[in-house]
């Protein structure tokens, strides 16, 4: 991971200096407040909702219920329950700091007594973690690096710390970012105020068993010794390495290298959860840097391959519309306002967003690009209107450019097309046959789901988006979405730059291990979020990671170490 280095002193460093030698921890919670139990009641039509110390009137509407927190402080959006009926509604929390989104949680609410239903709001929480290590230098000179394991804040800064009395200055190395903040020696307290965040940080010195996200396992890890996944109540089967054919040298070796990496100043693999399942069962499970098997996960980009599969879904089911259908004609909406219209954006098709071949001039990659995804704020209400107003840059289908609110289009199509709100769609068709709880769909500022990434998922659910996939669209004997889609989706459908494969929402590569090359297809996410599939081995393989912005690192979780530890653990067939 790149991390920032801090100068605490100049040389012959003095004892205030010398005294801030060692691990400094602080994680905060930032929110959101409101959590715990909801009670939703019914009482001669009148309904009422309590959850938190608040007790508030809903409405219903149009055979919808809305139950809203005064000062914004979140909301519950769902079906009105029938009596003696559970059913499935979306709690709608307020924006959190680390990504300035907004999340929708399912919430099953179930009834305890006539006209009266239960259930548990359970947000996601708002974390954010920073370690600071310091350490002396044989010049007698006080060094640190700064780690933030959930978004590899401050990553790319460099620091120099000034020591007044009691003030601390870090100031990076060229101009910008500038923290102020204070140290107490006698209660030996340092505090950070990040601009950023608005909010001041408390650090406390940590003991190696202390700094729970800052190492790879806590305590200290000895030598790894493989045990099988459990199985739980979430459609996962398990088995050991050797039932799947796996040879176990080489996954312990991949293990134990992770176990191995010490936090230090230079650039290295952030790996937060490794995942591993073949012929169908989950064979490996391991989690660090403080994660575990409940915590959800940010699948970053990667959750633009469900995207893809709630197009196919829909088309499945008949919706009004193929991929080759014009993309304006499920927009009547907008009929006669689009900016920017010629020919060109007249013969965009469905099949040229999903394959990120739209031809609109919107490009991540490129800072200055119109349609870039940090365009994508409040200021612009809204966010299918912005990207159909784009210029046109390319025919479409002709050239490949990553973008993400390409991607998101395909939110107003199905939105248009199924006329359902897209978490309730994705709560009826992805989620629960695939047997997931727990997860968090990131809003846009209207309140509809936001098809460009950042699910909010536990590993073990976002696994089963693999598994679908190697299995032709089944999921335990339940078909969730057609092979034909699986194949078609998979399938090149574009090429972007440096000559990679894509097809709807899907990467396509291939790997040599000896003499034999395999073909892979994935979901990708910045920072290590890859849900890779080698369908000639049946074996589904997922990174979590904090390597934010750090491509060529990630990157090698599959070109490295995929062929080097998994694929070649792989046993010949008979043996």
């Amino acid at each position: 991971m790149l991390v920032p280095w801090l100068v605490l002193a100049a040389p012959n460093a003095s004892p205030s200096a010398e005294g801030l030698v060692g691990t400094w921890g602080s994680e905060r919670l930032l929110g959101p407040q409101v959590r715990g139990e909801l009670t939703l009641t019914s009482r001669a039509g009148v309904w009422r909702a309590r959850i938190a110390g608040f007790d508030v009137p809903a409405r219903v509407e149009g055979g919808r219920l809305r139950v809203i927190l005064p000062g914004g402080q979140g909301a519950l959006r769902g079906p009105v329950p029938q009596e003696g009926q559970r059913i499935t509604s979306h709690w709608v929390q307020p924006r959190v700091r680390m990504s300035g989104m907004k999340f929708a949680t399912p919430v099953t609410l179930i009834p305890v007594q006539s006209g009266v239903w239960r259930g548990e709001v359970a947000p996601l929480e708002d974390r954010f973690s920073l370690y600071l290590v310091v350490r002396k230098q044989q010049d007698d000179t006080v060094e640190a690096f700064l780690r933030n394991p959930e978004r590899n804040w401050g990553g790319k800064q460099t620091f120099r710390v000034e020591l007044q009395g009691e003030s601390v200055r870090l100031s990076a190395q060229g101009g910008g970012l500038q923290l102020e903040g204070s140290y107490d020696a006698k209660s030996a307290r340092l505090s950070l105020r990040i601009p950023a965040m608005e909010e001041t940080f408390e650090f406390t010195r940590r003991e190696r068993n202390q700094a729970v996200g800052l190492h790879a396992r806590t305590p200290e890890a000895s030598p790894y010794v493989y045990q099988p996944p459990l199985a739980e109540d979430d459609g996962w089967e398990t088995a050991s390495l050797d039932e799947a054919g796996l040879e176990l040298e080489p996954v312990r070796q991949l293990v134990q290298r992770i176990l191995d990496q010490e936090p230090g100043p230079e650039s290295a693999p952030a790996i937060q959860g490794l995942l591993i399942a073949r012929h169908g069962k989950l064979v490996v499970e391991e989690y660090f840097q403080g994660f575990d098997k409940e915590r959800p996960h940010d699948l970053r980009s990667a959750a633009k391959s469900y995207a893809s599969l709630m197009v196919g879904i829909a088309l499945d089911q008949g919706a009004p519309f193929t991929v080759d259908t014009p993309v304006l004609a499920l927009f009547p909406e907008y009929k006669g306002k689009v900016a920017n219209l010629d020919a060109r954006k007249r013969r965009l098709t469905v099949a040229n967003v999903l394959s990120m071949s739209s031809g609109l001039a919107c490009d991540d990659d490129d800072p200055a690009s119109p349609g870039n995804e940090d365009r994508l704020d409040d200021a612009v209400p809204d966010w299918y209107r912005y990207t159909l107003d784009l210029p046109m840059a390319a025919e479409p289908g002709k050239r490949g450019v990553y973008c993400s609110a390409n991607m998101n289009l395909l939110g107003g199509v199905l939105r248009n097309a199924t006329r359902a709100w897209l978490p309730e769609f994705f709560h009826q068709f992805v989620a629960k046959p695939l047997q997931m709880r727990d997860y968090h769909l990131d809003l846009m500022p209207d309140g509809e789901q936001y098809l460009g990434g950042g699910i909010f998922m536990r590993p073990r659910d976002a696994l089963k988006l693999g598994q679908l996939y190697m299995a032709g669209g089944m999921w335990k004997g339940q078909r969730v979405v057609s092979q034909r889609w699986v194949e078609r989706s998979t399938a090149p459908q574009s090429t972007l730059p440096e000559g990679r494969s894509y097809g709807y929402a899907w990467w396509r590569n291939t790997m040599r291990v000896g003499d034999h090359v395999y073909g892979e297809y994935e979901a990708s996410g910045n920072g290590g979020q890859l849900v890779m599939v080698v369908p000639e081995l049946d074996l589904v393989v997922m990174f979590t990671a904090a390597n934010y912005n750090q491509a060529s690192i990630w990157r090698k979780f599959r070109e490295e170490l995929l062929p080097r530890y998994i694929l070649s653990a792989v046993k010949p067939e008979g043996t």
